[in-house]
């Protein structure tokens, strides 16, 4: 008989790289409530930003993330125990103490760190993605009692396939070629190649994916390894608290930008089906994958793609409209303006929508704040906006598919107990309750709004959308106005323009003066 999920962690010692990342906080948070005999989950943190890696762990304790496992057992957090280091650094930085120690009791690794944006330069994202993982991976084989290692990567690593299945591709280029150019070759000079190298992929991050995981596989053949593929990871379904999120990547940013009256439109194809995936699934996901990895101890890599094909079908229109639902019930305190304005389907409309909603009042905006001798802020943020807008629309204007039978099956491989702890069916979501614990989430974990100033925004809500009703009412009755008191013009200028079409009638037997040819011109 295999053991339960819980008993197999029990006494177990994990090493989580990326523990304060989105995916790397909700992991720890799981482990420490749901296997709570683990014996010891090792954080490798950094210093960051003028804190330690001391004050970085502390931080991470106090996170409302903990609140349900720190009422349940305040002590839990003995069980974290630091490793100070960085996977920038050679031997990630780490001292021969905790090196040893990890070589001698480490069992299970689960290596989450990497730079998620799309926009880095291929040197950093090389850095951070590829070598990072190189150096992880390098430790690992040095353990004595490791049982798995799971790596993760994204469904979207390979955008140039129709279709993505539980298998590994060959990577576009050597990765350690890839790795070899970044370290000597001239900044100027790769910026320049950056493009032709990576143009199979949308961005550097796709592409260091991509490479990384053939990297991994290299390894398979001296330690039980898995792959896990997370497609766009949105807000907790349930765990620890439904709709929880701590950050403004991909749809969340978009969900509360949206929320706030900052953006109007956006380029996407309604009807595409949206994959996104809770981050309590994927978490359950990446400790089921390691639990399954150690037990069948594979001698080549596992792969499984944690995604919504096969499971469930829902349009970016259907999610944008229970979005704007939702908006309106729970709206925020601090807004630039009324939600509204709509999806495009065309570049060309959402050019046009994104000229007259989002530039032209944010200088509007900001020239008024420039002559009351205030700090303007609307065009900066307008420009992010519209970053951040052209990276998420590649993956809203392309129909994506993923084969997921690995990850389906992880279920059925766990007991109706384990399932209710570990969950990963998405059959039973109910998705216009999801998104309502979405849109209350992003307020109060993104936005910091109490639950209590619901009232107050709900009257300035009303306030802006009458202000919005009058700004409307104003702008037609300008336009009107402008299109009568200009009539003369108008009519003046199609008159003209009618003249100079009569003169330019045929013009017949025009005698050329090179060589005495007859030409006629037929307007």
């Amino acid at each position: 008989m295999a053991p339960s999920v819980t008993e197999y962690y029990t006494g177990k010692r994990v090493l989580i790289t990326g523990g304060t990342g989105y995916v790397g906080k909700a992991l720890v948070e799981k482990l420490l409530r749901s296997c709570p005999d683990v014996d010891t989950i090792y954080l490798l943190l950094r210093s960051k930003k003028g804190l330690s890696s001391e004050e970085r762990l502390k931080d991470l304790c106090n996170n409302k993330l903990f609140d349900v496992v720190r009422s349940q057992n305040p002590g839990v957090f003995r069980k974290l125990k630091l490793i100070a280091g960085d996977i920038l650094d050679d031997g990630l930085g780490i001292s021969n103490d905790d090196r040893a120690e990890l070589q001698k009791n480490c069992n299970v690794i689960f290596h989450s760190a990497a730079c998620v944006r799309f926009d880095q330069k291929l040197k950093d994202a090389v850095n951070l993605n590829t070598v990072g993982t190189l150096r992880v991976l390098q430790l690992a084989e040095t353990m004595n009692n490791l049982e798995a290692v799971l790596h993760l990567s994204t469904a979207y690593c390979r955008c140039e396939l129709d279709e993505l299945e539980e298998r590994m591709y060959p990577a576009v280029h050597n990765p350690r070629k890839i790795m070899d150019i970044c370290k000597w070759m001239d900044n100027s000079l790769l910026e320049y190649l950056e493009p032709k190298l990576i143009e199979s992929e949308p961005n550097t991050y796709s592409y260091t994916k991509a490479i990384t995981e053939t990297l991994v596989e290299e390894f398979a053949c001296k330690f039980p390894l898995a792959i896990a593929r997370p497609s766009i990871i949105i807000a907790a379904w349930k765990d620890p608290f439904p709709g929880w999120v701590d950050n403004l990547n991909g749809p969340t940013g978009l969900l509360i930008g949206s929320g706030k009256g900052v953006i109007r439109t956006m380029l996407c194809t309604p009807h595409y089906t949206a994959d996104a995936v809770p981050i309590d699934v994927v978490v359950n996901g990446c400790i089921l994958i390691a639990y399954a990895t150690a037990l069948d101890r594979p001698r080549t890599i596992s792969v499984y793609n944690i995604t919504l094909s096969q499971v469930i079908s829902i349009s970016w229109e259907k999610i944008i409209e229970l979005g704007r639902k939702w908006v309106l019930v729970y709206p925020h305190t601090m807004a630039l303006w009324y939600p509204g304005g709509n999806i495009k389907t065309y570049a060309w409309t959402n050019r046009l929508a994104v000229f007259f909603s989002h530039q032209i009042p944010a200088y509007l905006v900001d020239s008024i704040l420039f002559l009351m001798g205030k700090k303007t802020f609307l065009v900066n943020v307008q420009k992010r906006v519209s970053h951040g807008l052209s990276v998420l629309q590649y993956y809203t204007t392309k129909e994506w598919c993923f084969k997921n039978d690995n990850f389906l099956n992880l279920q059925k491989r766990i007991s109706v107990k384990d399932n209710d702890t570990f969950f990963t069916d998405l059959k039973p979501v109910d998705t216009d309750e999801y998104m309502k614990n979405y849109v209350l989430g992003a307020r109060q974990f993104c936005c910091k709004e109490d639950p209590s100033t619901l009232p107050r925004a709900r009257k300035l809500n009303k306030i802006r959308y009458v202000v919005d009703v009058v700004f409307k009412v104003m702008f037609y009755v300008l336009l009107l106005w402008l299109l009568y008191s200009n009539r003369q013009v108008f009519t003046s200028s199609i008159e003209f323009l009618d003249s100079t079409l009569k003169s330019l009638a045929p013009i017949k037997n025009v005698r050329a003066d090179s060589d005495d040819e007859v030409y006629e011109m037929q307007m």
